[in-house]
């Protein structure tokens, strides 16, 4: 099954997203996480004015398969969290970019951009 893989995304080998807007990083989990897991019935995710650290946990996804972590891309302060989907976790398997992005960092240390992979390499990584 192919997924989608936006091109201006970037991406980390624990299947989350970053899109970078200037020092604002959103945050989603990709739609080959969410085939692994299933649907969705529970998600947890840090309030606004919480620090995240890079490669860290900063919340927890529930599916009727499993319970993962959810990593930080990188390092700040979190500026939104999408409070809709706390709610209604299920719509995060219906749209997992627009919709489905889970929190929003204002990035302390841009270098840590570095460590995210692209597109082309993130489709090698799960065979699309």
């Amino acid at each position: 099954m192919a997924f989608k893989v936006p091109e201006e995304y970037y991406y980390t080998k624990d299947h989350e997203w970053a899109l970078v807007e200037e020092n604002i990083v959103t945050v989603g989990v990709t739609e080959f996480a969410l085939d692994a897991l299933g649907e969705v019935v529970y998600l947890e995710i840090p309030d606004e004015g919480q620090k995240v650290s890079f490669q860290e946990p900063f919340g927890v996804v529930e599916s009727v398969k499993a319970v993962s972590d959810l990593i930080a891309p990188i390092s700040g302060t979190v500026v939104e969290s999408n409070a809709a989907l706390v709610d209604n976790p299920g719509r995060l398997n219906d749209n997992p970019w627009e919709d489905g992005w889970l929190i929003k960092i204002e990035m302390d240390k841009e270098n840590e951009l570095s460590s995210l992979i692209k597109a082309s390499e993130y489709k090698k990584l799960t065979a699309q």
